[in-house]
This record gives structure tokens, C-alpha cells and sequence, in this order.
């Protein structure tokens, strides 16, 4: 249900935006979309899991405030983000 280490380092490796970084919007968000996608692959067989659904709905939100914040604070950022993770908006 979780991510590994070694891909969570790919992915801040992939969308950092300066060298230490790991707590930019985009690589938060990489990180959720990857979270969700894994998750969601949990959910198609345990439908009845109702705890890890509320998860689920908490990181779908909170990648969605960040998506927001991202666009209004750095608009082409947020569109090469979103082209990259392949989110529909």
C-alpha cells in the first residue's frame, strides 16, 4: 500500500526543483499521486476496507489544496506538473 524508499527518492529526484529539496509542492505532490495510485490499486480488491477509503480521501484533498496552491503561485510550474503526472485539470 506504500511507496518504497527507493521510489520515493526517484520521484524527489525527478521533480525536485533545486538540490536539497524535498518539500517543494511538486515533489509533495508527485509523492501523494503515487500514494493515491498505489492505494487506489488496494481499494479495487478490499472494497470493504473503510479505513484505508478515509485515507485515501485525506490524500486525494490534500493533493488537491496543493494543486491549487501551486496554481496560483507558480502557473507554469503547475501545468508542466500535471502534463508530467498525467492529472486531469
Amino acid at each position: 500500500m506504500s511507496i518504497t524508499a527507493e521510489r520515493k527518492t526517484a520521484l524527489i529526484g525527478e521533480f525536485a526543483v533545486g538540490d536539497n529539496d524535498s518539500g517543494s509542492p511538486q515533489v509533495q505532490i508527485a509523492v501523494l499521486t503515487e500514494r493515491i495510485n498505489s492505494l487506489t490499486q488496494h481499494m479495487r480488491s478490499h472494497r470493504h476496507d473503510f479505513a484505508s477509503r478515509r485515507g485515501l480521501l485525506q490524500m486525494v484533498s490534500k493533493r488537491n489544496r496543493l494543486l491549487r496552491y501551486l496554481q496560483r503561485k507558480n502557473r507554469p510550474a503547475y501545468l508542466e506538473l500535471i502534463s508530467k503526472l498525467g492529472l486531469r485539470k
